[in-house]
C-alpha cells in the first residue's frame, strides 16, 4: 500500500499492452487505403530494410514512414480518421487484462498516463476515449493546420519514455511528495519505463529487473 498522501501514477505502454497488437500500421492502412499505403511502404523500403538489418535506428526508419504517410494531412482530416479508427477498429483490439488494470487504477483515483511511441495523430483521440489523465507519445509537427510529416519530439521509445515521463512528473509533482509509479509494458523497448517503477508488469506478469 502507498504511504499516506503519496500520489500513485499508472504509466501504460499502448500497443500490445492496452491493445492486443501494434496499431500504427492498421491506422495508416485504414486512413490511406491499401494503394496509397503500399506506395508509402515502397517509398520507405530502403529505410525499413536498413532498420530490419540493424543498420539504421528505429527513430530514423519510423520518421521516414511517417513523413511519407502523413505529410500534407490537415488537422481536421487526421482527427476524422482518428475518431473513426477509435470507434470502428479499436473495440476489437483491446487487451482485456490491460484495460482491466487501467479501469482499476482509475477507480482508485490514480493518475493514469499513456506513454507510447505511436504518434499523437490518433493517440489523442485514443487517450480521450479512455479518459486518461495525460498522453506522452511521439508528437508530429503541425504547420498552418497541416502535418509536415516531421516529428516534433524524439520517438517516444526506450529510454525516451523515461525522459518524457520524468519531465512530466517533475512538472506535475514539483511541490508534492514523489509519486509511487506502477508501469505496464510488453516489449524490451518498455524495460527502461518498467525499471523506473516501484511496481511493474510485463505482458500481464509481475516484472522484476
Amino acid at each position: 500500500m502507498s504511504p499516506v498522501n503519496r500520489p500513485v501514477i499508472a504509466a501504460f505502454d499502448f500497443d500490445g499492452t492496452l491493445t492486443r497488437r501494434d496499431t500504427l500500421l492498421p491506422f495508416l492502412i485504414r486512413s490511406l487505403g491499401w494503394p496509397k499505403f503500399l506506395w508509402a511502404m515502397l517509398m520507405s523500403s530502403p529505410w525499413l530494410a536498413a532498420y530490419a538489418l540493424r543498420l539504421m535506428s528505429n527513430h530514423r526508419a519510423k520518421a521516414r514512414l511517417l513523413k511519407v504517410c502523413l505529410a500534407g494531412w490537415s488537422e481536421a482530416q487526421a482527427q476524422q480518421q482518428a475518431h473513426r479508427f477509435v470507434a470502428q477498429y479499436l473495440p476489437t483490439q483491446w487487451h482485456t487484462w490491460g484495460k482491466a488494470q487501467l479501469a482499476e487504477h482509475q477507480r482508485l483515483g490514480h493518475r493514469c498516463v499513456i506513454v507510447s511511441a505511436s504518434p499523437d495523430v490518433y493517440l489523442r483521440a485514443v487517450a480521450a476515449s479512455l479518459g486518461v489523465d495525460d498522453l506522452l507519445c511521439t508528437e508530429m509537427t503541425l504547420q498552418d493546420g497541416r502535418y509536415t510529416g516531421d516529428m516534433a519530439t524524439p520517438n517516444c521509445h526506450g529510454e525516451q519514455k523515461v525522459v518524457r515521463l520524468q519531465a512530466w512528473l517533475n512538472a506535475t509533482f514539483a511541490n508534492e511528495p514523489q509519486p509511487e509509479i506502477h508501469a505496464y509494458g510488453d516489449t524490451p523497448g518498455d524495460f527502461p519505463l518498467l525499471r523506473l517503477a516501484q511496481q511493474a508488469w510485463y505482458r500481464a506478469e509481475p516484472w522484476i529487473c
